[in-house]
């Protein structure tokens, strides 16, 4: 086994440990949210702000980590994203206890700060990984946000009963507990990520004049990065970008669609659980068969399963949970080879010193889009259906399927 393999294998068991941490911190966080705020203001129009919040606050923070990722190596811009989390689920505790809840709002777009760090391990990930392996590299690093996805909403009724005891609001113990972790993330990444992976690639590559666009450091905007990517890198971008979309416009409506039909909390908890599984679980398979048949053809697997999720679930009557079930697993899976095998894909795309400015405009237009989805999703169905909104998503999802295999057909040219 070479050096870089034995570092590559110490690199992902530290980025896997703060993905870990990290996103049961999120979820442990988001899982009260919307419940907070609405108590807070009286308002559920203000509770559902509060997600909104957190993915601005991850496509806030997306630019300034590749930024600091490139100059500076991955350790500090995770660092930096996992403590700024930290310091918005504090704040939010904080504002809990006051009773504000636009305190609240506000530390809830720091609180997403760390929601960037997590989608930016992933591509830490792949930095020292052979690019025979680059793919399964990056799906592990992804999949194991499964356990702490899980884990995360669990942590929040005894963090809440903690905090009680501590004579504080119960509201405030599950944001205390995301501090932790945040918190323990950040200290792990710090202390266990050496040799820093980029720092290691950026040393072995030639370096740019100063002058060159693409140099490590590279400020340029977002416009700037998007028109110098070659033709696979904006197919990449632009089916992550649709495939989260996509999958939180559809996720985000479903439980309303299924409130029609009075259908329990658990049954809807079930339904979202299986989808978030979907998610998470299949990442290796999907890493796995990107690196053996290619990532396009991945990429088109997953906007395929979107378009199949998207009529499945579309078509379901509210009180059919078997079918949504269905139709909600589907659009994890697609969601989740779409992500595997575009953002291995905008890797190779690149040249070493361009990759954390791509990777970070990536990040940019993932959680745009998903904010935009779950609004744009909302409004569809209160003004026509929630079988729109499938139809909606289907045929948006139809261009990339097509993009995907016109590009295989060429490369087999």
């Amino acid at each position: 086994m070479t050096t870089v393999e034995v570092v590559q294998r110490k690199v992902l068991r530290v980025l896997v440990a703060g993905q870990v941490l990290g996103a049961a911190g999120v979820t442990t966080g988001l899982a009260v949210s919307t419940l907070i705020a609405a108590a807070l203001s009286g308002s559920d129009a203000v509770g559902g702000l509060a997600q909104t919040g957190a993915v601005l606050g991850a496509a806030l923070f997306a630019l300034p980590t590749a930024r600091l990722a490139a100059r500076r190596g991955r350790r500090p811009a995770l660092v930096l994203g996992y403590g700024a989390g930290a310091a918005g689920a504090a704040v939010a505790a904080c504002a809990v206890v006051l009773g504000s809840w636009q305190v609240l709002l506000a530390a809830l777009v720091l609180f997403g700060a760390a929601s960037s760090a997590n989608l930016a391990a992933r591509y830490a990930g792949t930095d020292l990984a052979h690019p025979q392996r680059r793919a399964r590299s990056l799906a592990v690093v992804v999949w194991s946000a499964t356990i702490g996805a899980v884990a995360g909403p669990n942590l929040a009724d005894p963090a809440g009963r903690i905090a009680a005891r501590l004579g504080l609001p119960v509201g405030a113990g599950p944001y205390l507990m995301a501090a932790v972790l945040f918190g323990l993330a950040a200290l792990t990444v710090l202390r266990f990520l050496r040799p820093d992976p980029l720092t290691v690639v950026q040393s072995a590559a030639p370096v740019a004049p100063a002058h060159c666009a693409g140099g490590v450091g590279d400020t340029r905007g977002s416009g700037a990065v998007w028109r110098a990517l070659p033709a696979g890198g904006k197919l990449a971008l632009g089916g992550i970008t649709l495939c989260h979309t996509a999958m939180v416009g559809l996720m985000s409506m479903t439980p309303v669609h299924m409130d029609h039909a009075g259908a329990s909390l658990r049954v809807v908890g079930v339904v979202i659980s299986l989808h978030v599984a979907a998610m998470y679980a299949a990442s290796p398979l999907f890493g796995w068969m990107a690196d053996r048949l290619g990532r396009v053809p991945v990429l088109a697997i997953g906007s395929a399963l979107v378009v199949a999720a998207s009529g499945i679930a579309g078509m379901a009557p509210s009180h059919d949970a078997p079918q949504l079930a269905a139709g909600l697993a589907l659009l994890g899976l697609g969601w989740s080879a779409g992500l595997v095998a575009g953002s291995a894909l905008l890797t190779e795309s690149v040249a070493t010193a361009d990759r954390p400015a791509a990777q970070g405009l990536s990040d940019l237009c993932m959680n745009i889009g998903g904010a935009a989805g779950g609004v744009a999703a909302g409004v569809v169905v209160t003004v026509w259906s929630y079988a729109a909104l499938g139809l909606l998503v289907g045929f948006t999802a139809l261009p990339l399927l097509v993009a995907c295999l016109f590009m295989s057909l060429q490369r087999v040219r």
